[in-house]
Parts: structure tokens; C-alpha cells; sequence
């Protein structure tokens, strides 16, 4: 299962979500204004940045809306 960190009000990971949900791509939504998903967040990723995807099933992880949506594609 894919996991998107993201913040509600933030436009790359409303861009994300969008075309998750338009694909019909199941993840889990973990917000970081909770603050046991902002340090899972940096421990994985290392910088406080959404949106993150972890898809730990293929041991990828990534910022930047444009590129997990890109491997979102493939």
C-alpha cells in the first residue's frame, strides 16, 4: 500500500491526491500535522516536504508532486 504524506492545505498534494483518487489508486493519506507523522516523515525522508509518497512495496520514496505522479504512471 502506497502511503502519501501531505498537509490538507498544501496544492502539490491536492495535485497527488487528485490523481490518485481520478486512477482509482488506493493509498493511506498520512497528515503531518499530527506530530508522529512529521517525524516518521523526516526519518524517512529526511526534510519536512509534502507531498512524500512511500511505497514501501517497491522501496521507493520521493518528493515533488510532478515526479510521484510520473511513477504513479508507470
Amino acid at each position: 500500500m502506497l502511503d502519501l504524506y501531505i498537509s490538507e492545505t498544501c496544492p502539490y498534494c491536492r495535485k497527488v491526491m487528485d490523481y490518485l483518487e481520478a486512477n482509482n489508486i488506493k493509498y493511506n493519506k498520512v497528515d503531518i500535522t499530527e506530530p508522529e507523522n512529521l517525524n516518521m516523515l523526516i526519518k524517512l525522508g529526511g526534510k519536512k516536504q509534502v507531498p512524500f509518497l512511500d511505497d514501501k512495496e517497491n522501496n521507493i520514496a520521493m518528493y515533488e508532486s510532478d515526479d510521484i505522479i510520473k511513477y504513479l504512471k508507470k
